[in-house]
């Protein structure tokens, strides 16, 4: 499994215990954390995901509705809703990975978490917000594997860019 599956993973797994849990959301972020024994990047992409999920939750929840026509997001499946968060937050906020990745990732992720008709859902739905979005600039090859959340939280000696312009300096 790749690391920002397991972050994606991660992600989801809190935000599910958020849905039950009224308690202070760091204190249950940081007792997750203590307990699941994860890479740092893994850790970083995972609560890079949750942050900007708790911060934008309006923004995400109203761009899965708008795309959701005859589901309300309070009718859906928590799962299933969690992992629409996790994929829109992604295309919203994430402009170095490629939807189709980003929509790959979540049907993956409801396949393991809910079932095949979950991830059937779960693709009509994030089509949907895909169409919705404003275009993308193009990614040159081998883009989309590292993300613009390491410059926001400023994670020094992270790698970008191309395998090419990494060995050559360019």
């Amino acid at each position: 499994m790749g690391k920002r599956r397991k972050a994606r993973e991660c992600a989801l797994q809190i935000l599910f215990q958020l849905e039950f849990n009224a308690a202070d959301p760091r204190t249950l972020i940081a007792q997750y954390w203590e307990y699941q024994k994860t890479a740092a990047d893994v850790r970083a992409y995972g609560g890079w995901l949750v942050d900007k999920i708790l911060a934008r939750r309006e923004e995400i929840d109203q761009a899965i509705q708008s795309a959701s026509k005859n589901w309300r997001l309070a009718r859906m499946g928590v799962v299933d809703r969690n992992i629409l968060r996790i994929a829109a937050c992604e295309l919203l906020y994430e402009p170095a990975l490629a939807p189709a990745i980003v929509i790959n990732e979540a049907i993956e992720i409801a396949k393991r978490y809910s079932g095949q008709e979950s991830a059937t859902f779960v693709n009509g739905i994030l089509d949907a917000v895909k169409k919705h979005l404003k275009p993308r600039p193009a990614h040159p090859a081998g883009a989309g594997q590292e993300g613009s959340h390491e410059q926001e939280r400023g994670h020094p000696g992270k790698r970008t860019g191309t395998a090419r312009a990494r060995r050559t300096g360019h």
